[in-house]
């Protein structure tokens, strides 16, 4: 059983790493526009597409359901900026993989479609949330942090 100083002590440094590691309210501000953005454009676009659900395909169903998904945690955001950032991330690597995959290797054959370039101009509105992902703190909590343990330690 701990002590009550060794107990104190371990609360204390837990505090310590959560109070440095916080953001700024203006930062937090701007981390909550990105999910109000990507939110309520989801919900906007998506949610209304729910109601003719015995018309989908199974992948339109699938894709459509993961987005509705994603807006409801996006919204949660709004709450909870930095527990929800994988959210973001999750967002800014689906769209950038997309856009280096699917959309460049058409651009550069000259073959870009029309759905094509309708679907990069979609995707393009990642910018927005590339530019309110606070990437410092992202690289510290998330590449640069101790991981947890695998298992525990007797």
């Amino acid at each position: 059983m701990a002590s009550p100083t060794s107990m104190a002590t371990s609360t204390a440094a837990v505090e310590s790493v959560e109070n440095s590691a916080t953001l700024p309210v203006w930062r937090l501000g701007v981390l909550r526009v990105g999910y109000l953005v990507m939110g309520a454009g989801l919900a906007v676009k998506k949610w209304p597409l729910l109601l003719n659900h015995d018309q989908w395909e199974l992948r339109e169903g699938t894709v459509l359901c993961m987005l509705v998904a994603l807006s409801v945690l996006a919204l949660l955001g709004l709450r909870h900026p930095t527990r929800m950032l994988p959210i973001l991330l999750f967002e800014v690597a689906w769209k950038l993989i997309w856009l280096v995959v699917v959309a460049l290797p058409h651009w550069l054959a000259g073959n870009l479609d029309t759905a094509t370039t309708d679907q990069a101009a979609a995707v393009a509105w990642v910018v927005i949330i590339i530019a309110v992902v606070p990437w410092g703190y992202v690289v510290r909590h998330y590449i640069s942090a101790r991981g947890e343990p695998w298992r525990r330690r007797r």
